[in-house]
């Protein structure tokens, strides 16, 4: 394939090789009423008049985010790399764009979300909608020193059809965004409540092998999965020269169980949004804040190193 720009290959270096896991920081305006919520900011923090805000609601979860990484526990040496939405990627943190302070100050690597929702489920699963602007979008990326992208879609029940779909999307929109010298991290979610959901991970990884046998030799890509039910079921993908990384959502589980099961499974490290902020609060005092999120950062940290296998 031929690239509009080189990958950046000190990122590269830390992406494959650095110690640590992704933080996920990447809710948009679906999921940021959920995520202020946990943190202890409820609707009335940005209604105004009865009507909500959303400037104002944005501007709350940047707040959030920017106390997330400016703590002194958040840094490069248990953190590799961190996703953010584009409208964080587009703000600032010290007069640095946030991308740039990741990597220039807490040496992260930078991500991006770059999907814009999921369709409404068909043949068990659900598609991503469309990305206006992708192109457009990935040159401003790139632009801000960004590495990589994220972009998620579901499977909730096992449907050939449905899955082979959710795998041939994510890698054309993936090839898509490899074009512009970016990693794009691939995400089709498999819903842990799902009854066949082993059935279905055995399918998504074998059109994994068939569409990372198709690739050229220039494109590397991510993935990010489920904790599997066959703890060794991504070990061939986690070696294969295409992948930089592979990487597991907490997928609902609570922070404790899901560093539980992941701690088993070599190679794989975690990339977790929910689980990692899941005990912060607005209300905390600085103190109590960074040895909240320290204590969170080293045991995802962990299992996500320390494997016992």
């Amino acid at each position: 394939m031929e690239l509009l720009h080189k990958i950046d290959e000190e990122k590269l270096a830390q992406a494959k090789n650095g110690q640590g896991f992704i933080a996920a920081l990447d809710q948009s305006g679906g999921s940021t009423p959920k995520a202020l919520l946990g943190y202890g900011v409820d609707e009335s923090f940005y209604t105004v008049n009865g009507v909500k805000d959303e400037s104002k609601m944005f501007d709350l979860v940047h707040e959030m985010r920017t106390r997330v990484i400016k703590s002194p526990e958040f840094n490069g040496k248990k953190i590799m790399g961190a996703i953010l939405f584009e409208q964080t990627m587009e703000r600032k943190i010290d007069g640095l764009y946030t991308s740039e302070y990741l990597w220039n100050v807490k040496h992260v690597v930078p991500f991006l979300k770059c999907d814009k929702g999921l369709e409404e489920e068909h043949n068990g699963v659900r598609l991503m909608k469309d990305i206006p602007n992708l192109d457009e979008t990935l040159e401003k990326a790139v632009k801000h020193g960004v590495f990589g992208t994220k972009m998620r879609s579901v499977i909730n029940h096992y449907n050939e059809e449905g899955i082979k779909a959710i795998v041939d999307q994510q890698f054309k929109v993936g090839l898509q965004i490899a074009r512009h010298g970016l990693v794009p991290i691939l995400e089709p979610e498999t819903t842990i409540t799902s009854e066949d959901r082993e059935k279905s991970e055995q399918l998504l990884h074998d059109l994994f092998i068939e569409h990372l046998n198709k690739l050229d030799d220039n494109v590397k890509i991510m993935i990010k999965v489920s904790i599997p039910v066959n703890p060794r079921l991504y070990d061939d993908i986690i070696t294969n020269s295409h992948v930089v990384r592979v990487v597991a959502l907490s997928g609902g589980y609570s922070q404790e169980v899901a560093n539980e099961k992941l701690k088993h499974i070599k190679g794989l490290i975690a990339s977790f949004s929910r689980a990692l902020l899941e005990n912060l609060k607005y209300q905390q005092s600085e103190e109590e804040f960074n040895k909240t999120i320290g204590k969170s950062i080293d045991n995802i940290y962990s299992a996500s190193v320390d494997k016992v296998l």
